[in-house]
């Protein structure tokens, strides 16, 4: 499927077709993960609940990394 990169407003972006966004069951505020494998673009979908999740473990580890160490002994 070859899309066109398109200016928006001061930026550049792609438009998703309707029927990849259903059929990955997204839509219009969703986030995406992009990064970049072997010069190939990837997106995936984000869960925002994991997400969250887990900026929450990464504070409470780093928080009590001292402690944390201590236990895994």
């Amino acid at each position: 499927m070859n899309i066109t990169i398109r200016k928006i407003g001061n930026s550049e972006g792609v438009i998703i077709p309707k029927e990849v966004l259903d059929r990955m069951g997204l839509k219009a505020g969703d986030s995406l993960d992009m990064s970049e494998s072997k010069g190939e673009l990837v997106l995936k979908a984000v869960d925002d609940d994991f997400a969250r999740q887990m900026e929450h473990a990464d504070r409470f580890m780093e928080k009590y990394k001292v402690a944390l160490k201590k236990l895994a002994e």
